[in-house]
């Protein structure tokens, strides 16, 4: 949510952020919502007034034993005029607040502009990808050749977009699931939640996903959505907040199945884990003062990254341009892993700082020492990782001729030793 007296200071600064996100200026349409906002309030206040004042003479009139009938019909009109110019108040209120809400933010200076992921810039390159001296299976032929992978199965008790794992490599997606919270708890301080998977409206604004995107969002019958990512809990553990200074940062993270409709992904990856409509993430919250979230955008990034390379998996980083962004980011990095059979990276992280974006839709704040005023934090979010997408690159990377996989090292402890995985 954006802030309607910064626009009203800046309003061509504000025009000319958008168009770096390639959005028309919105400046004047948002000021002329703010002055009718503002001339409604002001005329209910000036009823209010007069309706005050009318109720002081009647007082007095009937304090000196006079005839205050006129005065009373004139109040009683001005409480039906009161309450029209309050709703409409109120009206115009919602609809600024509805065309704010439906505002991208505004993306860092630093983000390079562009208009698709072929603007986007890559900023580091980790490992080498491995030789095959024999033919490469992708991780559908291999999941499938172990007995262990069924999209038949699932697609008739499910449909499209959802998968069976059995066996062992049901136990190396759990596997890697406790992996990647043991290392964000253990080694990078975050704490573990076990949120709710089922949120109302408010928490899926507040981070934003609504208005916007309801239909990527799967809603049930009675007013609850599935959660897309644990980032909409767990950054809502703040909304209404005040947080005092010496609590922040505060860094959350869980592991979730996440739900997602791929409504405008229709088309795409069909084949496989890659885009599935129930998917398990480990998410990475932060809330920091405003003047801490670059660090800590860096900080998070590294500890996503950090990952891959316990499991030894190769992996390229890239500042998303602002034709790339989402909705909510004032700047991300993704992170993609190399697959063989692709013969490319592949993202399976993204980390961004929304900075105060989310917090003013949840109104999360916190109040420095000594300080009048609560000020809104800055919220950051990122996969740590994507478990689905992980399983897909360990299939690849580890494979062997016969079509075994290789369990990487620092998986074997939660493997029960098991060192190769076999039909």
């Amino acid at each position: 949510m954006h802030d309607i007296r910064k626009i009203r200071d800046h309003p061509e600064a504000f025009d000319a952020a958008l168009a770096r996100r390639g959005i028309a200026p919105q400046s004047a349409a948002l000021l002329a919502l703010d002055d009718a906002r503002k001339s409604l309030g002001s005329g209910a206040q000036d009823i209010q007034s007069e309706r005050n004042a009318a109720a002081t003479e009647i007082g007095q009139r009937k304090a000196r034993g006079e005839d205050a009938s006129d005065l009373i019909e004139t109040v009683s009109k001005s409480k039906i005029a009161q309450g029209e110019a309050e709703q409409k108040a109120k009206d115009a209120t919602d609809a600024l607040n509805g065309k704010l809400a439906e505002i991208a933010n505004l993306a860092d200076p630093e983000v390079p502009v562009g208009t698709d992921e072929s603007d986007n810039l890559e900023v580091k390159k980790w490992g080498t990808p491995r030789t095959f001296d024999f033919p490469l299976k992708d991780h559908v032929d291999l999941g499938e050749g172990l007995g262990q992978m069924d999209f038949e199965t699932a697609a008739k008790m499910s449909g499209a977009r959802f998968v069976v794992l059995s066996g062992p490599l049901a136990r190396l997606e759990r596997a890697l699931g406790n992996f990647m919270l043991d290392l964000q708890t253990g080694q990078n301080g975050y704490r573990e939640v076990s949120p709710p998977a089922l949120v109302k409206d408010t928490a899926l604004f507040g981070t934003g996903q609504l208005p916007k995107f309801a239909e990527d969002l799967f809603h049930t019958e009675d007013g609850f959505w599935l959660i897309p990512t644990a980032e909409v809990p767990l950054t809502n553990l703040v909304a209404g907040a005040i947080l005092a200074d010496g609590d922040l940062p505060c860094r959350f993270t869980a592991q979730t199945w996440c739900f997602r409709s791929e409504a405008g992904a229709a088309g795409k990856d069909t084949r496989g884990l890659i885009r599935q409509h129930q998917f398990s993430k480990v998410e990475m919250v932060a809330v920091t003062r405003p003047e801490d979230s670059d660090a800590e955008l860096e900080r998070m990034t590294a500890c996503a990254e950090g990952v891959l390379e316990a499991l030894e998996l190769p992996y390229r980083t890239l500042v998303l341009c602002t034709g790339d962004m989402g909705f909510g980011a004032a700047k991300t990095f993704d992170i993609e892993v190399w697959l063989p059979a692709q013969n490319t990276y592949r993202e399976i992280s993204s980390c961004s700082n929304t900075r105060d974006f989310q917090a003013r839709r949840m109104n999360a704040r916190f109040k420095r020492a000594g300080a009048k005023k609560p000020e809104f934090v800055n919220t950051l979010n990122g996969s740590g990782l994507a478990v689905g997408r992980c399983l897909v690159a360990l299939l690849e990377n580890y494979q062997n001729a016969d079509g075994s996989i290789t369990v990487p090292d620092v998986l074997r402890p939660y493997m029960g030793g098991v060192e190769v995985i076999r039909a």
